[in-house]
């Protein structure tokens, strides 16, 4: 073996001295099959042999044919056939991954395993999506690989790390997804079938996905996960059911909510702020008075699971978009809509008309009038 390195040694120098491309590209396909041959067989003195002659090659081409395809295309190769080798050359390993072209990163990033974590998180960091899609497709990810992943809010990264059953993913990566999956239904579909979810979590999503969602849950999930989706979502739905629907005495806020209005202070920026607040009774019993409506057809619409209904008497009461939002979120004592529900909602408080609202409205109050005995 001795000799033979001694004779690629001298190659790879002629080659590089020669200042040709094309002999530098020649020598390093000779140089890759030649380590392929033997692969596994060599001991550390030998593979660091190969790391440095190959090494100082691939930076060679690299330099003198940046731009030229028939370079790349040959650096691709040799990616493809050094990635699955398990004794592969470190250095050019982690040259070829870090290199700016996809098509020559893309094997190393997926697939070899000369690569550590702190090189994934490297490069996480460091490169763009498509290198960051090659890495979360690695079918073993430690959590702090998927943490740099997802820490640069990629919704397609997210998503295949999601997909991927060998990614670990933290409680702290699971909250980033989370929020992404309230604007991405296949994802929070995804997530929500995750088995290494941890429960508080898939409880947030649950609570926060819209119904569709929820049932596309219980029909994809697995076995062992359908009894606690199923589960969780009968809690949420039974949560909110009894919060929306407990007793609640107006009397106090009625009294409160007049002397505002003697005084000229009900506005709408008291609204804002009881709904802000949390203060149940007394958003219902301002928003009927700035409505010109009563707590009977408001509270109804209060306490309804869906919001749309609501969006009638604050179009009527002329609010604003914060304001509305506000109220909406008023019905819960905690927790929220979430970013997507409430987008969608926005789309919806714009196609309503000021007096489309104020005839609904009074169509609702005529049917709640009592009638005469």
């Amino acid at each position: 073996m001795a000799s033979v390195g001694r004779s690629i040694v001298d190659e790879v120098e002629a080659a590089i001295s020669g200042g040709s491309a094309e002999k530098c590209l020649a020598t390093a396909k000779r140089v890759t099959d030649l380590f392929l041959v033997s692969a596994g067989r060599f001991n550390s003195e030998q593979v660091e042999l190969f790391d440095n002659v190959l090494e100082r090659l691939v930076k060679t081409i690299e330099l003198r044919a940046l731009a030229d395809i028939s370079a790349s295309m040959a650096l691709a190769d040799m990616s493809e056939l050094l990635a699955p080798i398990a004794q592969a050359p470190p250095s050019v390993v982690r040259r070829l991954a870090k290199n700016d072209e996809i098509r020559i990163a893309r094997p190393m990033l997926q697939e070899s395993s000369r690569l550590s974590p702190d090189d994934l998180v490297e490069i996480a960091k460091t490169k763009g999506e498509p290198h960051l899609l090659a890495v979360a497709g690695r079918w073993w990810l430690k959590e702090v690989v998927t943490d740099a992943l997802l820490a640069r809010r990629f919704q397609s990264v997210s998503r295949r790390i999601v997909a991927n059953p060998g990614a670990k993913v933290s409680p702290d990566g699971f909250s980033v997804i989370l929020a992404q999956a309230e604007y991405d239904p296949e994802l929070a579909v995804a997530t929500g079938i995750r088995a290494d979810l941890p429960a508080e979590l898939r409880h947030q999503l649950l609570h926060d996905a819209t119904e569709t969602v929820r049932s596309r849950l219980l029909e994809r999930a697995p076995p062992h996960l359908f009894e606690e989706i199923r589960n969780t979502i009968a809690a949420v739905a039974a949560g909110v059911g009894r919060e929306m629907s407990k007793v609640r005495d107006f009397t106090a806020a009625r009294r409160y909510i007049a002397r505002l209005k003697q005084t000229g202070q009900l506005t709408e920026a008291a609204l804002f702020d009881f709904a802000r607040q949390r203060k149940y009774e007394e958003t219902v019993v301002a928003l009927a008075e700035l409505a010109r409506s009563t707590v009977e057809v408001i509270r109804p619409l209060m306490q309804s699971l869906r919001g749309d209904g609501l969006l009638v008497p604050c179009r009527a009461a002329g609010l604003g978009w914060d304001t509305a939002a506000a109220v909406l979120e008023c019905r819960y004592t905690t927790g929220s809509m979430g970013p997507a529900e409430l987008a969608k909602a926005k789309i919806q408080y714009a196609k309503v008309t000021r007096d489309n609202a104020d005839r609904l409205l009074r169509f609702w109050q005529v049917r709640t009038v009592p009638a005469p005995h």
